[in-house]
């Protein structure tokens, strides 16, 4: 499987990573198969969240004998130092490890969210600390807003930016390539999520995978142009929707990875005109 650079983390990461949210109440034999198929495929950037339930807890069994084999990412949902160091500790005993590479403030939504995290005592704090004492290798932050998103990459100098990179939003709302353009200005890295996604689910539809709020491309065809047009993109890995059946059809379609053709983005940019977005712009 390919692999590119994570900015200027110095690390090497599969285009494709495996999300912890797949994991969360997958019995633990299953979560082992899964953790060792994706390794064995090539994928060595791993992220998990305590929001993700007990994703960490299986996650920690499954990854054993690899630590040294991946780049493991981890978040944190809260807001003040006290609370972030909580929660940061206990994700690495969750997952038995001593140090994450990667840990990032996690879905950061509200301008006011970023206030509270960036400012005096908030969860910044825990991360430049945790830094300092080895704890974690490099900072970033996820987002779904737009606006918010690049007021935090202007505010901070973070190591990545987790952000919904999707051929409908970006055709439909102009979603994401302000991030881009941002982050390779500043040499970060760009953690693509969302990119095998039709859209938003309507009222009163039927959720054809309990795990996801939203629908997924889960054709063959339209998956691999959706995942290949999302890394034709200037990103350094793309996450797979959390459903092991997704994950491993993202697997095969990375190990066969080719770029995306002009005659595919047309047809990408026609096919978004039927799906409603899954994120609208707020700037």
């Amino acid at each position: 499987m390919p692999r590119r650079k994570l900015g200027r983390t110095g690390f090497e990461v599969s285009i494709i990573g495996l999300s912890g949210l797949a994991f969360n109440r997958l019995e633990q034999e299953a979560a082992n198969k899964l953790v060792k198929e994706a390794i064995d495929a090539g994928i060595n950037f791993v992220d998990v969240a305590p929001a993700y339930g007990t994703a960490e807890e299986v996650l920690g069994v499954a990854l054993e004998g690899y630590r040294d084999k991946i780049v493991l990412a981890c978040k944190t949902g809260r807001r003040t130092k006290e609370e972030a160091t909580q929660e940061l500790l206990r994700s690495l005993k969750r997952l038995r490890t001593d140090y994450f590479d990667l840990y990032q403030l996690h879905a950061l939504t509200r301008m006011e969210e970023l206030e509270i995290a960036l400012g005096k005592g908030g969860a910044i704090e825990t991360l430049i600390e945790a830094r300092e004492k080895g704890l974690v290798r490099f900072l970033g932050f996820s987002a779904h807003s737009l606006k918010v998103a690049l007021e935090a990459m202007r505010r901070f100098d973070f190591d990545t930016v987790m952000f919904p990179i999707n051929f409908v939003t970006w055709y439909r709302e102009n979603f994401g390539p302000q991030v881009i353009e941002l982050a390779k200005e500043k040499g970060m890295g760009c953690i693509a999520i969302k990119a095998m996604v039709k859209g938003a689910l309507q009222p009163k539809q039927q959720r054809p995978y309990p795990r996801l709020w939203y629908l997924p491309t889960d054709e063959y065809e339209e998956a691999s142009m959706a995942l290949r047009w999302t890394l034709s993109q200037e990103v350094s890995v793309a996450m797979p929707p959390a459903d092991e059946r997704l994950v491993r059809l993202a697997i095969k379609i990375a190990s066969e990875y080719k770029p995306i053709t002009d005659e595919e983005v047309e047809k990408l940019r026609t096919l978004a005109q039927n799906y409603t977005p899954l994120f609208k712009s707020d700037i």
